[in-house]
Order: structure tokens, then sequence, then C-alpha cells
């Protein structure tokens, strides 16, 4: 299959590339920066806000994955999120439409539900999390993902471009390099949520609130977005434990990731689809159901929560995919 992947230089980028071209696949790589070389991939220069150029990378091509997007809110304005994530996805699907591509993977976000960087804090309605949970974005880079989902459908209805809008949470890179360093990282994380665990049970409650209190404080003054003050949550004892509230402790490795981009380009599906694709474990390495009762205990449980089991179904990946996480965060729990 002969590939275009946009945005392929970013960690998702570079292990979906490398997975492609391992598997045999024909990849082209497109990004802005100009004189990139990837191993086993060709590489032009193009920008997707750039129709004509963009046009002129579909020769040949089969299908796409589409990554390239401002990667959070404080990276750029609300317009210039909105103009290079939704403008640049209409003009991937558009120009596809044109070449006779019928097939695209994108990223979407885990934020497209708006709740991790969102500027007001909304009731969730259950847990585990799934792809029939309403959103309530109030960020523009949550609402930019939301929106390139709905230009997905459009395309579909129009063009019957088939598609699915991979919801990928926090993505980390796993190399023989950095292993050792990142191993070291998620002990630590890891090890503040025994730390948590280990105070009397009235002094986690209090912890917790206090996390969640002080996220909540950080949405109204817009911390997350540009010119937002990072400094309270840089000053936060349990900061690490912060980031994992707001996402529902999802992660995923970048190889996982990379597997689900193959996936979604060989299924056998038709339509579009948002799908929460992240490890089948937590990242706190602790049991879900104590994460949920102690920072989420007005949310009901729809389905029981076993073990560390992730807050963020999976289910309809594996249904529609295949997708299994082969490189879970659990092989760095303390007890694996």
């Amino acid at each position: 299959m002969r590939v275009l992947i946009t945005g392929g230089t970013g960690a998702v980028g570079r292990e979906a590339s490398k997975r492609l071209v391992r598997h045999g696949h024909e990849v082209t790589v497109i990004g802005r920066t100009p004189g990139i070389e990837i191993e086993g991939a060709d590489y032009k220069q193009c920008d997707i806000v750039n129709f004509e150029c963009l046009m002129a990378c579909m020769a040949g091509i089969d299908s796409i994955v589409h990554l390239a997007a401002i990667p959070n809110p404080a990276n750029g304005t609300g317009h210039e999120i909105f103009h290079a994530n939704d403008m640049g996805t209409f003009n991937v699907y558009e120009a596809a439409a044109k070449a006779g591509i019928r097939r695209i993977v994108s990223a979407s976000s885990i934020n497209a539900l708006g709740y991790n960087f969102g500027i007001k804090r909304f009731s969730l309605l259950y847990f585990p999390m799934d792809e029939a949970h309403p959103s309530f974005t109030t960020d523009p880079y949550s609402f930019s993902k939301q929106v390139m989902e709905e230009i997905g459908y459009y395309f579909w209805r129009r063009e019957e471009i088939s598609s699915v809008f991979l919801r990928l949470p926090g993505v980390y890179e796993v190399t023989k390099e950095n292993e050792e360093r990142m191993q070291g990282w998620r002990g630590r994380t890891m090890d503040s949520y025994q730390e948590l665990l280990s105070k009397p049970e009235e002094e986690q409650q209090r912890i917790a609130q206090e996390i969640v209190a002080q996220h909540d404080r950080l949405r109204e003054a817009r911390a997350f977005e540009v010119g937002g003050n990072w400094g309270d949550l840089r000053d936060l004892p349990y900061a690490g434990i912060m980031f994992g509230y707001s996402n529902f402790w999802a992660s995923i490795d970048a190889r996982d990731s990379a597997q689900a981009i193959e996936l979604g380009l060989l299924a056998d599906y038709q339509g579009s689809y948002p799908l929460w694709v992240n490890d089948s474990h937590n990242s706190a390495g602790v049991p879900t159901q104590k994460l949920t009762e102690l920072f989420y205990p007005d949310v009901p449980l729809k389905d029981p929560l076993e073990g560390t089991e992730t807050l963020v179904s999976i289910d309809k990946a594996r249904t529609l995919l295949g997708f299994e996480p082969e490189y879970s965060i659990s092989r760095w729990y303390k007890h694996a």
C-alpha cells in the first residue's frame, strides 16, 4: 500500500512510519520543515493548509495517515489552532476525495471530550468512558479535535471516505536511548500514587479534593492556553497526579499508536468513527476503583472495574480494528 503521512516527524509519526515501512508499505511523509530524512520513506516539504501543494502530493497514493496539527492549546491562539487543525484537515480530506482516495486514519485526541484542557469542568455521566459519551469542549484545541471528527463524518456522507479518528491520550515514546529515563520517570510517578494511598483515608480524600480544586483554578485562569500561567501547576506537590486525573489515567506507547494506525488502514470497515485508543491499564499502577472513589466519587460505574484496567474503554477499537496494546505500561508497575 502506498501511504501518505502528514506530520510524520513527531513521536506518533516516527513510529507509524517505521512500522509501515517494516511491513512492506511505501511511505511518503510530508511536513513543513525542509530537508528531513526518514529511513525507508520519502519526505516532501508541504504545509497542509496549502491546498495546491497538498494536492500535488496525492499522486499515486492509496491511503492517508493524517497527523499534522498544533498539538495543544499552549502552542497557538484559537484562530491559529483552528486554521491549522481544521482547515488543514478539511484540505486533506478534500484533496483525498479529488484524488480518489477512500481510506484515511486521523489523529484525534482524548481532548475531543473537552475535559482535560477545558476552561469549565463538566459532569461526567459514567465510567468506563466510551465513544457515546457527549463532549463539552471549551478550549480551542479540544474544539478543533471535535470539529475534525465532524469533518470525517461529512466526507463519509459526501464522498464515502472511510476513516477512523484515533482519540489518543498522552503518547510516550520509548527508545533504546531513553528507556531507562522513561522507566525512572514512570516509577517516580507511580511512587507518588503509592505515597498518596499510604496516608490515612481522610487525608487521601483531602489531597484528592485539593488536586481537583487546583485543576479547576487552572481551568478558570485559562492556564493551559497561550499566555497562561503554568506556575501554579509546577508548584503543586502532586502535579503528576493532576495530569493523570484530568486524562483519566489514560496513556499509550507510541508503538501502540502506530499499531492502531496500521489497523485503521487495513481493517474491513466502512464509515467514519471516533475511537478511544489507549493502554488497557491505568498509568497510576494502583486499582482503578480506588482512583474513581477518590477523584470521581459522583460518577457512576456502568461496568465493574477489575484491577488496574483503564477507565477509557477501548472495546470499540478492539471490535472495529482488532486493536490490543502490545506495549502496556503495566510492565513498569512495581509488581510486574
